[in-house]
């Protein structure tokens, strides 16, 4: 009988453990880490409701695309290619990410994203001051 009674209290207490790490809420948070080289892809703003992105005419013709690199250190270094020898002009500054915000800083200057999606193979940011959209992919 102590046996019965023991395996019930066993497996009840191990179904509580289960069911109560089956709904854990990230409050829309997403948990895929940010670290990473993202290369630019589109941008855009929302109209009337609804995205409208374009290839990123920041990237210069015939060059690889223009990048984000995110590093483990809090780091961001800005990769831009530009001009017919397709010149690369690497720009570092610092990262912050709290909650579903990130900001960049270089120098003086501050911005602060909304992060709109964040996978493996792509970040959405929306600039919060000029609603600006930039997609980035790895």
């Amino acid at each position: 009988m102590k046996n019965r009674n023991f395996l019930f209290v066993l497996a009840l207490s191990a179904g509580m453990f289960v069911t109560s790490c089956s709904n854990d809420d990230n409050e829309g948070e997403t948990i895929v880490p940010i670290q990473g080289k993202y290369n630019l892809s589109q941008t855009g703003t929302i109209v009337n409701g609804q995205e409208v992105l374009v290839d990123a005419p920041q990237n210069a013709p015939g060059c690889n695309r223009d990048y984000l690199d995110l590093r483990l250190s809090n780091a961001a270094v800005i990769g831009d290619y530009d001009g017919s020898n397709c010149a690369l002009t690497e720009t570092t500054g610092t990262y912050v990410r709290s909650h579903n915000d990130l900001t960049l800083t270089v120098g003086n200057i501050s911005s602060t994203s909304d992060i709109m999606n964040l996978t493996n193979k792509e970040l959405k940011i929306k600039d919060k001051t000029t609603g600006v959209i930039t997609v980035y992919t790895r």
